[in-house]
């Protein structure tokens, strides 16, 4: 969508690690970690293809496997600001609705069919209002 649409919309994350994940929360530390070194996005993806199998020692291998500055990655990932910002994404996320993840919005409606199809439609309504 982002190169479909290129200049038209922009993407905004929000981080809402789900409580009955023992890992989510400590997954997001090391997510935003991992982009505090300009890798969010690879980090992310490879925490999405193993979401059932995480574990610190998995999430530590990612942040290697990304060459990043360790050091820099556990200070980052136990950094009180990083915690706060992903607390602060779970009560925008509770507030307005947020049940699972992913959750996408388009102009702050909810998605509801998650299809290429069904995503393009809701940009192309926005974009025609």
């Amino acid at each position: 969508m982002l190169e479909k649409y290129s200049g038209k919309i922009r993407l905004v994350f929000k981080n809402f690690p789900l409580r009955n994940h023992k890992l989510a929360q400590p997954a997001a530390q090391a997510a935003l970690a991992a982009g505090k070194q300009g890798k969010f996005w690879e980090y992310h993806d490879k925490v999405f293809v193993m979401f059932n199998q995480l574990s610190n020692e998995l999430l530590e291998q990612f942040a290697k496997e990304l060459d990043l500055d360790m050091d820099r990655f556990r200070k980052e990932r136990g950094n009180p600001e990083t915690t706060s910002l992903i607390n602060r994404d779970l009560r925008e996320g509770s507030r307005i609705g947020v049940r699972g993840t992913p959750t996408i919005f388009v102009n702050g409606k909810r998605l509801e069919q998650r299809s290429i199809e069904a995503f393009s439609a809701a940009i192309e309504s926005e974009l025609n209002r």
